[in-house]
């Protein structure tokens, strides 16, 4: 693991102390805290209908604060054991928060890589932001974390999130059938792939 992560993973352990942005064109990326509970259920309330047909189901206290607090438990968790790194996506002009993106399934050794997951708020997809935000994500992927390979995937009939992919430099490698429980059903996904040498920088 390299130096900047493992930096990065002990500015987690102190929710007040200093934490990594990671900054786009229009958008920035930053750890999730306590304080961010309220635009995040929100923002994830009335986006249910958008965000359901793409997303494993709900747990019934979903947007409650007592899963919010577990949620970046285990953010934590998972940073310190560099296995997973979670982060929130909010506009630069007025620190409005707009999604989610959360590298996961981290493997070292002759692996070295990891799976991207991500979402967005209802009144803000199609918009750009995401794929600026995705964009911004690379270079502490293969440089900060130092791993050759990211991988993604989506449901076949989720065409604005192939295209997000494809635009922010994935090629589509396969299907993998039956590949994750979504919206309480078994799904079909198209699996993405970019390496380090094609990424930016």
């Amino acid at each position: 693991m390299k130096t900047g992560a493992m930096a990065f993973m002990r500015g987690l352990t102190f929710p007040g102390g200093q934490q990594p942005v990671i900054r786009g064109e229009r958008v920035y990326l930053r750890y999730p805290r306590m304080s961010d509970f309220l635009q995040w259920s929100k923002l994830r309330g009335e986006s249910k209908d958008f965000l359901s047909p793409w997303e494993p189901q709900w747990a019934r206290d979903e947007l409650t604060k007592g899963a919010f607090r577990r949620r970046l438990k285990r953010y934590a968790s998972e940073a310190r054991q560099d296995t997973a790194y979670a982060f929130f996506v909010f506009l630069k002009s007025d620190d409005t928060l707009i999604g989610g993106c959360t590298l996961s399934n981290v493997r070292r050794g002759v692996t070295q890589c990891c799976a991207l997951g991500y979402w967005i708020g209802a009144r803000f997809s199609r918009q750009g932001y995401m794929q600026d935000a995705i964009r911004a994500l690379l270079p502490f992927i293969f440089q900060t974390l130092g791993l050759h390979r990211v991988e993604a995937a989506c449901v076949p009939a989720n065409e604005a999130s192939k295209n997000l992919l494809m635009r922010t430099g994935f090629r589509q490698e396969g299907l993998a059938l039956r590949y994750l429980q979504i919206n309480g059903e078994w799904q079909d996904h198209a699996l993405f792939g970019l390496l380090a040498d094609e990424g930016p920088g």
